[in-house]
């Protein structure tokens, strides 16, 4: 496939190679000093080595001190990497973690104070204020979309939990979405990543907010990722397939803009509590959440059920991606997964917290998430 530009706000090159376009770009824009943020797995593999061959003439240092869930301290390591080298600008190469701390390294090497300042909900919040460097996002999964995401979620390194900055700033000022990226990754991490991305279609389309946009979006989005996802994994090299995957992950991504529900609520307590790949936190709550709320908005379940090609409405999409989890090799239930029953009150609690279910479909009590949990075990 030929490359396709566009902007949905971010500027963004898609398709097969926009990856040989990055060093061009910043040689265009006056760049000459770039740091490149990745995680630890990814700078010893042949990718990033394949990636940095298209960067010549720039002085290029590595950062890759990302790895698990990104946190506060591995973005001020990355700022303190990013001063060392008198870098001019950042590149974002790798899944969401990566990509998350890429998006906030250039607030910490600009900005006084720790990273968690900067968290929208910190109760002595910090304004972005300087001139941010140039960050341009390069996915490697089709997941999270973090490269077209206005925020950018770090745990706390003591409490493990997360906390979001929230920014229009600290958009990619430009995205090159290349699914070549992607087809060295593992069935499993594809399949991970893939219901990340389903899921964030799904609750955006089923959120109560009014945003008539992001629903169409979602909807859209929910189809192309239902209709590539069991090729992307069983069929690694099928370049169609992980050129839908990165669409839908991006459209995820935009689309929830108008927020998601109680799915990821649980999903981020999993990932605090139990260190659970979020991707497939998601994948384990969404049957039991989706369940119960499908008396909340049965016309929406409907729409889901059609563009799914599932039938059968609310029950019929449920039904459906039972089956989609067991194509593509995610089985078992919490329990299976290391979760254990001491640990539901813990969950129960940060999901409480968790800004998320605010626009669920159906308003969600402790006692809910309670049952939630306890039916997912």
């Amino acid at each position: 496939m030929s490359l396709s530009s566009f902007s949905f706000p971010t500027p963004i090159v898609f398709g097969a190679g926009a990856r040989k376009e990055v060093g061009a770009h910043l040689h265009e824009s006056g760049l000459r000093r770039p740091l490149l943020v990745t995680d630890r797995a990814l700078a010893a593999l042949p990718v990033l080595a394949e990636f940095r061959t298209h960067l010549q003439g720039l002085e290029v240092a590595v950062y890759g001190g990302v790895f698990g869930n990104p946190t506060a301290s591995q973005v001020m390591a990355g700022a303190a990497a990013f001063r060392a080298h008198g870098a001019d600008c950042v590149i974002g190469f790798g899944g969401g973690a990566a990509l998350d701390v890429a998006k906030v390294v250039g607030v910490a090497a600009t900005h006084p104070g720790d990273i968690i300042e900067y968290a929208w909900d910190h109760p002595q919040v910090r304004a972005i204020e300087n001139e941010l460097p140039y960050f341009v996002a390069l996915p490697t999964t089709s997941g999270t979309g973090s490269e077209v995401g206005r925020s950018s979620v770090v745990s706390e390194d003591d409490t493990h939990l997360k906390r979001v900055v929230f920014s229009p700033r600290i958009l990619a000022r430009k995205v090159f979405a290349d699914p070549e990226l992607t087809l060295a990754l593992p069935a499993h991490v594809t399949a991970a990543t893939g219901m990340d991305a389903l899921t964030h279609n799904i609750e955006s389309y089923l959120s109560p907010a009014w945003h008539p946009l992001c629903d169409g979006i979602a909807l859209e989005g929910t189809r192309i990722a239902a209709r590539s996802l069991v090729t992307a994994v069983r069929e690694p090299g099928n370049i169609a397939a992980r050129s839908d995957m990165m669409m839908a992950s991006m459209m995820g991504a935009i689309a929830f803009q108008k927020d998601l529900g109680a799915v990821h609520s649980c999903a981020h307590a999993l990932g605090a509590v139990c260190d659970l790949h979020h991707g497939l936190a998601n994948a384990l709550m969404i049957e039991p959440v989706l369940a119960w709320n499908i008396e909340a908005a049965p016309d929406k379940f409907e729409e889901l059920a059609h563009v799914c090609r599932s039938g059968g409405g609310g029950p019929g999409l449920v039904r459906w991606l039972g089956h989609l989890k067991q194509q593509i090799g995610i089985t078992g239930t919490l329990a299976a997964h290391g979760v254990k029953r001491e640990q539901i009150p813990r969950l129960v609690d940060i999901a409480v917290k968790d800004i998320c279910h605010q626009t669920n479909p159906r308003p969600v009590t402790a006692q809910d998430f309670q049952r939630l949990f306890e039916h997912a075990m």
